[in-house]
This record gives structure tokens, sequence and C-alpha cells, in this order.
């Protein structure tokens, strides 16, 4: 059978069959699959792939991005990105004539509708294969415009995310050929004889985008968080216009630079993805949300943006997708391998130095403490055992650079540097300070390992806030029913992308997984191992459950790619 989005005529097509079917059997069953290797080793990506990748990303340096010259420019550049580690990059970039922009990108939507998504699928998933190729070079790009590590930006910013673009894609793909190109509808009935006489009719089904998109960026992972949105709506019909944080420009326009090379060489029009460079400041994001021509928002930031998109989306009838803050939770309970809670959690709130939006931030445990197989641990000593474990693995400044990375901003600094101050406005106490870590090959590089502030329940004025950045409350409760009833409400009001769970009891697992429900946030249960809060894998994580105030969407699930595209019918007698 033909499906809606047929022709499928397309050289690429042919390449990419079987990849496309391997990813679209994963998703199905959401089951291991990966297409791009995560290791940055030279036996996977080739002999000197490391070192032409740096020096792809230095060519940039200092100069104008002349790969987005063609873009529809007001003779404008901007671009005054700075390395959390210290350099100043120096790119500047063309600023876009949002008018010619736009008209170049209504443009360009009918060839890219009419081609079908089986095509347009091919044609992301070739664009994504050439970023991959350029995975070095966006691993520097990342690394300093967000402050990552090298290797959790070669990871994250690069395979990881590559990953979550083909899940979109494939996601997308998936959603459009549940809708079959033609059928012949038949109704019985009869004659005035009393024959048999059925009504039929052709009809005919023409799947068709919603109109231009706006991906709105961040700055700590400018490629993870804005590929899924990027590729749903591109391969649901729809130009893109990406508008970076701008301080996180270079990793997007790599990627645009990418996609706008292969959609020319597939036959398209380059316009259908287009990069809105801005200053810091400038407010374009928002000058670009009120556009009547766009019809799709995809955002990660802050709740007061996110917040006014959603309720200005609202009114003017645009499909909103956000991501913002939450306060991500663990409630410990009891263990029988307190080492691996405690080392799973150090990893876990020490990568990039916690300034990812899984990262956990609230510790509830009870004031009477907690069973281990080490025996009774008092609130007091789990804190301490917890704050031993952070040391030793930040303890060594060269190695723990390589997982805290850089801080992003002065906002990420002041949390981290004024614990004392926190802590006595809440009551508590400071189980273990910030230290300020000394980076060997970065002097400027601000690099902070984890804090812990010991408080009360009771101050839940102080730990429902987000407090992004390497800070963590320890939350003493009056037991585990407390603290599973504080996880519940705080995160149904504040919002979470992630949620965990320590315990020897199945009773305290099942009432944490009806909690979770609750609360509408996905749950972690006994991590101890080498799988942690903060990660999530795509073709089987989903990403958010937009069922709490954190996000209004999931990466991936059929809502994220489905409402991108209309159905538009014809029929006629036959």
């Amino acid at each position: 059978m033909t499906t809606a989005t047929t022709p499928d005529t397309h050289p690429l097509v042919e390449k990419h069959a079987a990849d496309l079917d391997a990813a679209a059997a994963a998703l199905a069953a959401r089951s291991y699959f990966s297409r791009y290797p995560e290791s940055p080793s030279p036996r996977v990506y080739g002999e000197g792939a490391a070192e032409q990748g740096k020096a792809a990303y230095e060519a940039h340096l200092g100069k104008p991005f002349a790969a987005l010259a063609d873009q529809p420019t007001d003779g404008t550049t901007v671009g005054d990105e700075v390395s959390p580690y210290g350099p100043v990059l120096g790119v500047t970039y063309p600023h876009l004539d949002v008018d010619a922009a736009v008209a170049a990108a209504e443009a360009a939507m009918p060839a890219w509708r009419d081609a079908g998504a089986r095509v347009r699928a091919a044609v992301c998933l070739e664009v994504v294969d050439a970023i991959n190729k350029r995975s070095f070079e966006m691993a520097n790009a990342v690394m300093h415009t967000s402050g990552q590590p090298f290797v959790m930006s070669f990871q994250a910013a690069g395979p990881h995310a590559q990953d979550r673009a083909l899940e979109a894609i494939v996601a997308g793909l998936v959603e459009q050929e549940r809708v079959p190109a033609s059928v012949v509808w038949e109704k019985p009935g009869k004659d005035r004889q009393g024959n048999p006489a059925p009504l039929r009719m052709q009809k005919d089904y023409r799947v068709v985008p919603r109109g231009l998109a706006l991906v709105i960026g961040c700055n700590t992972f400018p490629t993870w968080n804005s590929y899924p949105g990027l590729f749903a709506s591109l391969v649901t019909g729809n130009p893109v216009i990406v508008k970076p944080h701008p301080r996180a420009v270079l990793p997007l326009a790599i990627s645009v630079d990418a996609a706008r090379t292969v959609l020319r060489e597939a036959g398209f029009d380059p316009a259908l993805v287009q990069l809105a460079a801005e200053g810091d400041g400038e407010g374009l994001a928002k000058t670009l949300a009120e556009r009547d021509e766009v019809t799709i928002i995809d955002y990660t930031g802050g709740p007061g943006f996110g917040g006014w998109l959603e309720e200005n989306g609202a009114a003017r009838g645009q499909l909103v997708y956000t991501e913002k803050a939450g306060v991500n939770t663990v409630v410990v309970d009891s263990t029988d391998n307190l080492r691996g809670v405690l080392g799973n959690l150090a990893f876990s709130l020490t990568l990039y130095s916690g300034q990812m939006c899984t990262t956990p931030q609230n510790v509830y445990v009870p004031r009477d403490g907690v069973e281990t197989d080490e025996g009774h641990l008092s609130f007091e000593e789990f804190g301490q055992r917890l704050g031993a474990a952070i040391g030793k693995l930040t303890g060594d400044d060269a190695k723990a650079v390589e997982l805290l990375g850089a801080t992003v901003n002065e906002g990420v600094r002041a949390n981290a540097a004024n614990l004392g101050d926190l802590a006595q406005e809440a009551g508590g106490t400071v189980v273990l300070d910030s230290r300020e870590v000394s980076h060997p090959a970065y002097p400027d590089a601000v690099v902070r390992a984890p804090g812990l502030v010991a408080i009360d329940a009771s101050r839940e004025d102080v730990y429902t806030r987000e407090c992004f950045g390497p800070v963590t409350f320890l939350i003493g409760t009056a037991s585990t029913e407390q603290s599973l009833a504080q996880f519940r409400d705080t995160v149904r009001e504040h919002g979470a992308m992630t949620a965990a769970v320590y315990s020897t009891s199945e009773d305290v697992l099942d009432a944490a997984r009806e909690a979770a429900a609750d609360a509408g946030v996905a749950l972690s249960e006994n991590l101890t191992g080498q799988v942690f809060v903060n990660q999530t894998a795509a073709f089987s994580d989903y990403h958010g459950t937009g069922a709490n105030p954190a996000a209004n969407a999931a990466y991936v699930d059929a809502a994220f790619v489905a409402n991108r595209f209309r159905v538009v019918t014809a029929r006629r007698h036959v």
C-alpha cells in the first residue's frame, strides 16, 4: 500500500531505507539503538579525526562564519561568544533579515512538502550523518560555548544528540506513514429494485506541514536540546529558523551549515533551515515568536520566557513545546549497597558541575536516618558520607575538571559561592562547601565542585526554587512517607525532569512509583552502577513527560511530532 507520503523518488531513499527501518523497529520496541558511536577513540572515528576536528573548530575563530553568507542578511554581523574556559571566540555571524528569511522559508516549503515524508526522512538522516562527520569540531565548539568537559561535549553534543535527532526523524516518519495515500471507500447500499448498489468513492490523503517553525536554543546543551524540535519539524515538512542562545551560537551554526549543504546537494532549497544569530540582549526570539508566519516553537530555557511563549503561543494558535526548569528529586529510604548509592549520586551531582536539567537538586533523607548494608546511618552521617564520596571523586583537580567542566555563567557561580549565606537563610548547615577547582589548562576557567546544604523539610521556600549548578539540598524529613509526599507535591507544583528512589522495600518502591505517576515524572530506582539519573537513552527513555511544569512535551513521543503536520483529503465518486 502506498501512503500519503509517497512519491519516495530520491537516491537518498534507497541509501537510507534499511537504516530508517531499523531505527523505526527500535523505536517501536523501545530497545537499545545507536547509529552514532559515543566513543571518541581513533579506532572508531579514525586516526587524526580528533586533530582535524580541533583544527576545523579553530579555523572558525576570530573571523566571520562564511558558510552562512548566502542567508538573507540585513548587512550587519553579530557574535560575542566567550568560552567559559576563558578565550574569546571572536566568531561573527550574519544578522538575519527576518522579512526576507521568512519569505525564503515559505518559498522553499512547497517542494519540500511535495517530496513526501520518506524522502524528507532520508534527507534529514543524511543531514545528521553529515553532522556526525563533524563531531570533533562540534565537541570543541560546545566545550567552548557551554563549558562542558571535552568528552561530555563529544558524547552529549555529538552522538547522543545525533541519536535524538534520528529518533525525532523516525517518529515523525512513522506518524506520517500511518496515513494511506489513497483508498477506495465503499458504503453498502441498494438501488430502487433492491439490487446491491454500493456507494463508492476514491479518497486521496495528503500530508501538509503546519508552517514555519522556530527553534530557540539554550546555552548549556545547544545541540542535544535543539535537534529534536529541529528535525521533528523538518521531517514533517516545515521549514525551520534556528535561534541559538547568543553565548552558544557556533554549535548550531555548524549544524545549520551541515543541513543547508545537504539540502542543496539533495536538490532542495537551503532556506528550509536558517540561522538567526543575535546579539546578547537583542530579544530576537520574542520578535520571531510574534511573527504571524511562525506556527511551531520549540524552546529550552528559563521558566519566565518559556511561560510567556506558552501563553502567547496559545493566544496566537501556535504549537509551543517547552523544556523549562524544575527541582529534580532523590528519595533515600534504605540500601543494601551503600557504596554504590554514594558513588552513583556523587557522579550524578558532579557531572558538568550540576548544570544539567536532569541533575538532582533535592535529596530527601529521614531525620532518623537510613538502614544500609554498613549499618544504620543518621541523617548527618549520610550527608557526611555523600560529601566524602564527592570529595574523593573531585579531589584531584586535573581529574576533576574532566567531569566538572567550567561554570557557564555568573548565576551558577554565585549559587556555588554563596552556600554559607544560603544555609544561614534556610536555617541549615553546609555539609560540603562548593570547592573552587583549578583548571590545569585554562587558568581563567571558574570550576566548582558540588556543595551540599542540609535543611529541614519545612523550608519549602528554599528548596522548591531551582538553584541551578553545583548545589544540592539534603532535606531532613520525619519519615520516608513524608519524603515521598514532599517529592510528589513539589514536582506537581514546580516541576522536575528526573526523580530517583533508593530502598530495599518493595512497598516503598511501589509507593515511589505511585508518587512519580501522580507527579508526572520519570523515576529511576536503586541506581548503583554505570547508569545515572541524569542520563537518558534515545529510542528507549523519554526525556521529560509533559505532565508537570518543567516541560510540556517529551523527547520523543508521538505527541511531539504528530501535531506538526495536517492531513488534507480530496475525494470523488468512482
